[in-house]
């Protein structure tokens, strides 16, 4: 197949007005950032110089001069959310009290069918499990491996292996796992790990991803595992700010290993262990990948997101899709409003 430049010259042609559109505003920003800045503290370097050599007091900083510049430079960071966050949010709250093709108003009839169909209702009770299972397994892993790695001889090394799978995507580590619960006809060679195990043992393979609610498990097992590393990370973390000489006078005390982990370490990496479960619960609600690529949604393992994406995309009922998503969001907002308030009374405290 030859390459036609004449035919492909209006690709090329939008391609570089992208380009020097992308220059053009990146640049400029950058050039503005850079030479207001400059341009204010020069001149206000000059006023301080005249100032002392005249011998006049020095000039205050204005406090409405110093909110309009803050204001400068909060306005693209305001803008790009107003645009990319309040008015997406906005307008799906929109679609979701409208019909499937966005015409017509239906009030709140999208949302009783949310709760009414059954097929939906198991979504909604699949999501409750995974924010249930997924935030305490992981951080219970993760506080495991953390005291477990903790000044061991090869700690750096076993927290890189640990912390490994953070560092492949969810759709790598779903086709990762895709491999273990594959599955052969009995008598055939298993290539899928757990079966091979399980045909070691003297049973039977199984077709592990079209078994519900095992299935479920299953797939939460992959989210375990991504985010277990995460848990380890910080908790580890926490564990060696604790204070040396709490530690040395709780062991002068004659405490136990068990009443320090519990007594000690607990209460001094709190806050820590509250950001953890808070972060992998808000992953956990957003979940899509990992059910789209292992079973695509099917035989009862679909979630919100990637039920949301199903109505809106595939099946065009872009009503029930919005109103989805905004059950999503209403279930994401206590939790980051709880984090929030967490964060507020450490600091005061």
């Amino acid at each position: 197949m030859e390459f036609d430049f004449a035919e492909e010259q209006p690709k090329f042609l939008m391609l570089m007005y992208g380009l020097i559109a992308f220059v053009a505003v990146v640049g400029g920003l950058l050039l503005l950032l850079d030479v207001v800045p400059a341009w204010f503290a020069r001149r206000r370097e000059a006023r301080l110089v005249a100032a002392s050599a005249s011998g006049a007091p020095l000039p205050r900083r204005r406090k409405q001069r110093e909110g309009w510049f803050a204001l400068f430079f909060l306005l693209p960071t305001l803008l790009l959310l107003t645009v990319g966050l309040v008015v997406p949010a906005i307008r799906t709250v929109l679609l979701s009290l409208m019909d499937s093709n966005s015409t017509n108003w239906v009030g709140l009839r999208n949302y009783g069918w949310m709760f009414s169909e059954d097929s939906i209702v198991r979504v909604l009770i699949n999501s409750l499990v995974w924010v249930l299972l997924v935030p305490l397994v992981a951080s219970a892993f993760g506080l495991i491996y953390a005291v477990l790695v903790d000044r061991v001889r090869f700690e750096a090394f076993a927290k890189s292996l640990i912390f490994l799978p953070m560092a492949i995507s969810f759709v790598g580590a779903s086709i990762i796992w895709k491999f273990v619960y594959a599955y052969r006809g009995d008598g055939q060679e298993q290539i899928g790990l757990l079966n091979q195990i399980v045909v070691s043992l003297g049973g039977e393979p199984k077709q592990w991803l079209l078994e519900s609610p095992l299935n479920t498990l299953l797939l939460i097992v992959i989210m375990v595992w991504i985010q277990a590393g995460f848990a380890m990370v910080v908790l580890s973390a926490a564990i060696k700010a604790v204070p040396a000489d709490i530690v040395e006078a709780a062991r002068l005390d004659g405490v136990s290993p068990w009443q320090m982990f519990w007594q000690i370490t607990m209460p001094s990496i709190r806050p820590a262990l509250i950001v953890v479960v808070v972060t992998i619960t808000i992953a956990t609600l957003k979940v899509f990948d990992i059910v789209r690529t292992s079973t695509n949604g099917n035989y009862d393992t679909s979630v919100i997101a990637n039920e949301m994406y199903n109505q809106a995309f595939r099946y065009g009922e872009n009503g029930q899709g919005s109103a989805l998503a905004v059950f999503l969001f209403i279930l994401v907002i206590p939790v980051v409003i709880y984090q929030i308030r967490n964060l507020r009374q450490q600091r005061e405290g």
